[in-house]
């Protein structure tokens, strides 16, 4: 597969600001349905409508949805041939480029010394992850998680003998809840939950932010985690946190969770929590064609 450079750049300059500025229709979907379940009249309907506006506006003008354009994560799908050094490049200078025209926000800074390089480089920033597949195309899913979500986001180790936690589904289901129980209206509710069960530290924590790759309507294959995604939906939506904290039906859109093999010595559970800006956009190249998803 030959790639042309220049028009590639200009295709993730243009991936970054679609991301930016416009949520992928099952989101907004999402909060629309939110919005008929709220009560007339509440802070929490209020919240969703004015939520509402601003994607639609963003949308318009193209411009980012959130003061706060984040932390910018690719996953990447390459053919044999393709040296992933040239994808790395091609994406730090687009965000470079996508920075100039106000698409994110200048907000990344040296861990040490505070300083701001003013264009969101630095030491794994953006953070990419690139991989091969069998397929002649060239796959960049590129998700943008603002800090305040972040911040929210949490890691267990099971047992956990303060929240009565084993290690089994009905352990995992406790955390969960307790995350987002502590959470309240902080991580700009409502959100949407990926979940990573087993691995280490790390790979958990990496595993539970790939599900929110997924879309908010879809099923996991798995059964036992297609019945536990939908009992904390109905749950937490039960416990009255609503919209940004300001009470009401709808605390989260969705759970995704993900699983992986793990040492008989660890059982971690890693939360990555979503805001309702949930910023995920996917640029696929094939035969000569980009393709936005």
């Amino acid at each position: 597969m030959q790639i042309n450079k220049e028009e590639l750049k200009k295709s993730l300059v243009n991936l970054i600001r679609l991301t930016s500025t416009s949520l992928p229709d099952d989101v907004v979907d999402s909060i629309k349905t939110a919005v008929q379940k709220e009560d007339e009249g509440s802070a929490a309907k209020n919240a969703l409508t004015m939520i509402l506006k601003n994607i639609e506006m963003a949308k318009e003008q193209s411009t980012p949805i959130c003061q706060d354009t984040g932390t910018n994560i690719y996953y990447v799908s390459k053919p044999v041939g393709i040296p992933s050094r040239d994808l790395e490049s091609l994406i730090k200078e687009a965000t470079t480029i996508a920075t100039e025209k106000s698409y994110l926000r200048p907000n990344t800074v040296h861990a040490i010394t505070g300083r701001n390089p003013g264009d969101n480089s630095g030491i794994m920033t953006p953070y990419i992850h690139i991989e091969e597949w069998d397929q002649d195309a060239l796959e960049f899913k590129l998700m943008l998680k603002g800090g305040g979500c972040e911040n929210v986001s949490d890691q267990y180790k099971l047992p956990d003998t303060k929240l009565k936690a084993g290690r089994d589904l009905n352990g995992v289901y406790k955390v969960i809840i307790d995350a987002v129980n502590n959470a309240q209206g902080l991580g700009c509710a409502p959100g949407i939950i990926g979940v990573g069960i087993g691995g280490d530290r790390a790979t958990s924590t990496i595993v539970a932010k790939q599900q929110l790759f997924r879309k908010n309507h879809d099923t996991n294959p798995l059964p036992e985690l297609a019945e536990l995604e939908n009992k904390l939906c109905k749950n937490i939506n039960e416990l009255g946190i609503g919209p940004m904290g300001f009470g009401g039906k709808t605390t989260v859109f969705a759970f995704k969770i993900g699983h992986l093999h793990r040492l008989p010595a660890s059982f971690f559970v890693s939360i990555a929590y979503m805001c309702w800006a949930h910023r995920r956009h996917t640029l696929t190249v094939k035969n000569g064609e980009y393709t936005y998803d």
